[in-house]
């Protein structure tokens, strides 16, 4: 288990550093803070997915949805509505002001310390936020890996800091871009190969897997008990709320 888990790590870390090769080259301040403004949109959006889902979301939505069931697709929807928000209002705007920052907003709307709040309090979040998820994901590969071979915490650690630097370093936006593509496509080949392993453990075909779960009341979609936290209406506008907060108004996002 720890070979295979460590064999998948090393491709993923090299084949972040073959697409940072390939995406650094000729790269000026344009291409680091903008991309130079030319990345295809397809990718844009399917790169979006991985970056807007961290190893937080990954590891601890199934758990949400063994006691909730799948109340959680109303904040999904939400999410899809709150794209659709960011994309009419406020990427045009964002467009038409040429921004780099888009805090550079808060001074041309509001003033100097409007845009200095913003974007302190951006980076303390970022901070805060991007530590805590990448110590979750450093701790999962402790725990199934190093922890076995006998290695302190802080070493996977510090290798996990200086790879982000490394592959960031040079490409700058550019290169977040086509490695959150990547992560987005190991997002996607995980949940098929999760899936797959399920049903071949249960011997189950995946009708009859869904038939299992439905008979055991563990497909409800829609939760109609307006006290309830996961009631469809809290979970839809929360989930539309959340994705304008976290990525249309959020610089790592939106840049």
């Amino acid at each position: 288990m720890e070979t295979t888990i460590l064999i998948c790590f090393l491709v993923y870390t090299i084949l972040l550093f073959a697409i940072t090769r390939i995406t650094s080259k000729n790269a000026s301040n344009s291409t680091y803070f903008r991309a130079n403004k030319k990345s295809p949109w397809p990718v844009v959006a399917y790169g979006m997915i991985g970056a807007s889902i961290s190893g937080v979301t990954f590891m601890s939505v199934p758990g949400y949805v063994q006691t909730s069931q799948f109340t959680y697709f109303a904040f999904i929807i939400g999410n899809v509505l709150g794209y659709a928000l960011i994309a009419l209002i406020l990427l045009p705007l964002y467009y038409k002001l040429d921004l780099t920052s888009i805090y550079t907003y808060l001074e041309k709307r509001f003033g100097f310390w409007s845009h200095r709040s913003g974007s302190f309090f951006f980076i303390v979040s970022r901070l805060m936020g991007s530590a805590l998820r990448m110590y979750l994901v450093v701790f999962v590969l402790y725990e199934f890996v190093f922890k076995a071979w006998g290695m302190p915490f802080w070493i996977p650690a510090f290798v996990f800091i200086v790879i982000i630097l490394l592959y960031t370093l040079k490409g700058g936006l550019k290169t977040v871009i086509w490695t959150d593509t990547l992560q987005t496509t190991f997002f996607l080949l995980a949940t098929i190969i999760t899936l797959y392993l399920i049903l071949r453990e249960t011997g189950c075909s995946f009708g009859e897997l869904m038939k299992n779960a439905t008979d055991a009341g563990h497909t409800k979609i829609i939760e109609t008990d307006w006290k309830a936290g996961s009631f469809f209406w809290k979970q839809l506008l929360s989930g539309m709320f959340i994705t304008i907060a976290m990525n249309g108004l959020d610089q790592d996002m939106m840049q």
